[in-house]
């Protein structure tokens, strides 16, 4: 079963396209996953996240972080200087250029990105609007009163 077909899903549900569609992505990717740059993703507050990227051998300047719909692109560029020719006996540290993307669910926003001790750190936070964070709403009794909002708690 290498294919999937999302078209039932799009029939029988509303607002699930989104899903179906990232199954469909995951399905048709055929390509391998990059392992490099190794990176972790780590829970940094009960909405905060952070992703850090093992970038030994880059600098700031060399290193670009964009969001473009929905999706967290880390690209690095080499600066290899070409007029001092170096003879290596082992090269064990990669700085070969790369792209790095990474899928960011909604309602997600880099806050800020640091480079130090080669580790680029990007910082994300998790802003649901008021309209999706749960409401408690009062149940209304048979003399008629009317349904009020009683609690709004904070995701």
């Amino acid at each position: 079963m290498r294919r999937f077909d999302p078209t039932p899903l799009y029939r029988a549900s509303v607002g699930f396209d989104q899903m179906a569609d990232l199954l469909n992505r995951v399905m048709t990717t055929d390509v391998q996953t990059p392992s490099y740059p190794p990176y972790n993703i780590e829970k940094t507050a009960e909405n905060g996240y952070r992703i850090s990227l093992a970038v030994a051998g880059f600098r700031a300047d060399d290193l670009t972080v964009e969001v473009k719909e929905n999706a967290l692109v880390v690209t690095a560029r080499t600066t290899e200087d070409e007029s001092a020719p170096r003879e290596f006996l082992h090269r064990g540290i990669a700085t070969r250029a790369f792209e790095r993307r990474f899928h960011l669910a909604d309602h997600v926003r880099v806050t800020g990105a640091t480079h130090a001790d080669g580790m680029l750190h990007i910082d994300l936070q998790r802003e649901l609007p008021e309209a999706l964070k749960p409401r408690r709403i009062e149940i209304a009794r048979e003399d008629g009163s009317t349904h009020k909002l009683v609690q709004a708690d904070a995701a």
